[in-house]
């Protein structure tokens, strides 16, 4: 097991205080939420396996905390390791707890979450995904410890081009990411009517979260080719790749492309947040919310955006259509922005511009 802690600055709180364990946190939603939960004042945990992100990023994290310019902010520490190892995640609760300093709830990233590669390699899915997230529950219900916000995915729905999704429509994934992403909420759901008066569970269901963190310093850096459309727009406006392939031009969409909801990661990241600070308030209950802008944008339109905002050029060309794409995946936000008192804060702009920041990364 690998050890890393980062004391950043005294804060007299942390003797009362519990920590945050956030599983997959040096991946790329997980360091923004971990950014922000920090400079909230959060002991923050990160347990990570590194198969799709690297220890640079906890560095890079370790910098935008050192710029709060904060009275007081949150401990960091990290551990490597993978959740399907049950034992290294019971040594992890064991630690903080031996260290009066226990894990008061969870936020759950890790795990595999490529669409095509899920298709691909489905065993390796659910073998990650749903063995890991038992393990966690299983460690987490034998220390007490009863509060998780989930990474969920709008995969999870059967899809509609006429309108915008809601949390009670009909969940039908066309991949297996999708479908491991399902399972888990209905563990989750299962979970919770064991015993109604002891969980408190958010599922987020994140829509297309892109972007980079406004310092430029972490944002989306997969080890492992990217199959994500911001970072292969990024790879091919630097000259890594010759073109951009889209996947269809002949979708029902008013240009051709498919249209997605982008979420810029750091909107995402303080919905994780609040989502929190609503559970600890609130309740035991299981709450699904999207995560989203309410807004779509088609493939082309995020590329001409990109373009003129960064002043660059990316070459693009015409593939066929990609197998467990759909045509039209947009959010109706409204039931966290009730819920939650959040509302998505930055638009295009900040997105592409963010982003371009963060290229000197790679």
């Amino acid at each position: 097991m690998l050890y890393y802690q980062i004391n950043f600055c005294y804060n007299p709180f942390h003797f009362f205080m519990k920590s945050i364990l956030v599983t997959g946190g040096a991946g790329f939603i997980g360091s923004h939420t971990c950014v922000k939960l920090l400079q909230e004042g959060f002991d923050v945990c990160i347990a990570d396996s590194l198969v799709n992100s690297s220890e640079f990023t906890i560095t890079q994290i370790n910098k935008i905390i050192k710029n709060f310019h904060k009275d007081k902010y949150g401990k960091l520490f990290f551990r490597k390791g993978d959740l399907r190892n049950k034992n290294f995640v019971q040594d992890l609760f064991s630690e903080f707890k031996n260290k009066k300093n226990p894990f008061e709830s969870v936020i759950h990233f890790a795990g595999l979450k490529a669409v095509e590669e899920s298709i691909n390699k489905p065993l390796d899915y659910w073998n990650v995904n749903l063995i890991s997230t038992i393990n966690l529950l299983s460690i987490m219900e034998q220390n007490n410890c009863n509060t998780i916000v989930f990474s969920s995915s709008a995969t999870i729905y059967e899809t509609a081009k006429d309108r915008l999704l809601k949390e009670n429509d009909q969940k039908n994934p066309i991949n297996p990411y999708g479908n491991t992403k399902l399972a888990i909420e209905t563990l989750l759901n299962d979970l919770f009517n064991s015993n109604p008066g002891k969980w408190k569970i958010a599922n987020l269901r994140y829509f297309n979260p892109v972007g980079a963190h406004e310092s430029g310093l972490i944002g989306e850096n997969p080890l492992n080719k990217p199959s994500n459309l911001f970072p292969l727009i990024l790879k091919v406006a630097k000259g890594e790749y010759e073109h951009l392939s889209i996947f269809g031009n002949d979708w029902e969409t008013r240009d051709g492309t498919c249209i997605r909801d982008y979420i810029h990661v750091m909107d995402l990241a303080e919905a994780h947040f609040e989502a929190l600070n609503f559970l600890k308030r609130s309740k035991p209950q299981i709450l699904p919310l999207n995560i989203g802008t309410g807004k779509g944008t088609t493939v082309l339109e995020v590329l001409e955006a990109f373009k003129k905002i960064n002043k660059c050029e990316v070459f693009h060309k015409i593939k066929n259509r990609r197998k467990g794409d759909n045509c039209c995946v947009v959010a109706d936000n409204n039931l966290a922005k009730e819920t939650l008192g959040w509302y998505p804060k930055r638009g295009m702009y900040e997105i592409c511009s963010d982003l371009w920041k963060s290229a000197s990364l790679d």
